[in-house]
């Protein structure tokens, strides 16, 4: 497998030397200062991918081109910005860029409640508990219908956290949630953030895979054309936030995504972290059954806890069986070099490490992404390839 990074650019903490200290050969990386819908220009483009293989790397990977909300909600506006997309997607493969990432989560991204949980081993890690957030949803963001959304004991349960917590706590998870974590560009007052959601009233699951189904529809054909894969990344945390439907975080999730367009150029991401959240997912069975449309993978680990909060693990610990993961992926790609196909490899990253020894304590600007941590975890993800190698087993 392709063994990348993902850096933010030129403001990342973590400089492309220390990517390759770290044994990476490609870079995951996006403009993140363009996250309106506009088109990429193509000159900054190859501006970014100039300072990458400067470096001595390779821009193997773009996560994400952001979906407009217009597209998500359907909304009159949205055959301009899937143009723009349409564009940026074209602009790309000219900078011969064809791997691309993106997601269909409506007004929130990646959501965590706490980016600092300290572990037993005196790491930290990032954590969603789950009382916490529902304390917050219910009786400080005041969500319209929100109780309809939870048991009456886990009303209780929050209610009763919420008289623990204190001001100080309660502006952390506050600004963890909604006020734009900092691997995200989208940022919101609670006022504005109640505007956000509700502009999904009366989008469901069914609106929200119809949207997704045009989009898919609108972009693949161009996907085609230019030689590009994309990839759609699933939910994460894979179930319902704030009421808003979530339709990336099953097996049957992502059969509806694959047929919508049949085609290779209509692929996943396949986070084991986001698809490990959720107990009922059998994911070594998902890679499986997905592998030939698997074009990108994020390889991660979590631990559920018994009241539905989770954590981040050590990479080869936690819920999902990290060797059978790579056993799998790994035998795919052997398959792919039989057809003799010249994209064979699969992109992985070593996601969310953990925040280990000298990077504690430091200025940090992307929770989940410093160093040493990753470093740590591709590591070890990079022995169990190198068994599977070695052993003659792919």
């Amino acid at each position: 497998m392709e063994q990348c990074w993902r850096w933010y650019g030129p403001d990342d903490p973590v400089v492309l030397d220390h990517v390759r200290q770290a044994g990476a050969t490609g870079v995951v990386s996006a403009l993140h200062d363009i996250y309106d819908g506009r088109v990429w220009p193509l000159e900054n483009i190859l501006e970014r991918k100039r300072i990458i293989e400067a470096a001595g790397l390779a821009w193997s990977v773009v996560e994400s081109i952001p979906v407009h909300n217009s597209i998500k909600i359907g909304s009159p506006e949205r055959p301009r910005y899937v143009d723009w997309y349409k564009d940026t997607i074209r602009a790309l493969a000219k900078a011969g860029i064809s791997t691309i990432c993106y997601n269909f989560m409506p007004v929130v991204d990646w959501t965590r409640t706490d980016l600092a949980y300290r572990l037993p081993t005196t790491g930290y890690a990032l954590r969603f508990d789950a009382i916490d957030f529902a304390a917050y949803d219910l009786f400080v963001l005041k969500r319209r219908n929100a109780e309809a959304g939870y048991t009456p004991d886990r009303i209780a349960e929050a209610e009763s956290r919420l008289k623990g917590l204190g001001e100080e706590k309660i502006e952390q998870i506050e600004r963890n949630l909604i006020a734009g974590l900092p691997a995200t560009e989208r940022s919101y007052s609670r006022d504005s953030f109640r505007e956000a959601l509700a502009e999904y009233d009366a989008i469901g699951p069914k609106e929200l895979r119809e949207n997704l189904a045009w989009f898919l529809r609108e972009i693949i054909p161009v996907a085609e054309d230019e030689g590009v894969r994309m990839c759609i990344h699933p939910d994460d945390p894979p179930f319902s936030l704030y009421g808003l439907p979530r339709i990336v975080s099953t097996a049957q999730d992502a059969r509806f995504i694959l047929n919508a367009v049949d085609s290779p150029a209509n692929g996943l991401t396949f986070c084991t972290g986001s698809y490990g959240t959720r107990a009922d997912n059998d994911i070594v069975a998902m890679v499986k059954e997905f592998a030939s449309r698997i074009h990108f993978v994020h390889l991660r680990n979590v631990t559920i806890e018994d009241d539905g909060s989770f954590h981040e693990a050590e990479h080869l610990e936690g819920g999902t069986d990290m060797a059978h993961v790579i056993l799998a992926l790994m035998q795919e790609e052997a398959r792919r070099r039989k057809e003799g196909r010249a994209d064979w490899r699969i992109p992985m990253r070593p996601d969310h490490g953990h925040l280990l020894a000298d990077d504690i304590g430091k200025t940090t600007i992307n929770p989940g992404y410093s160093l040493i941590g990753r470093l740590k975890g591709l590591a070890e993800l990079r022995g169990i390839m190198r068994a599977v190698e070695r052993f003659g087993l792919a």
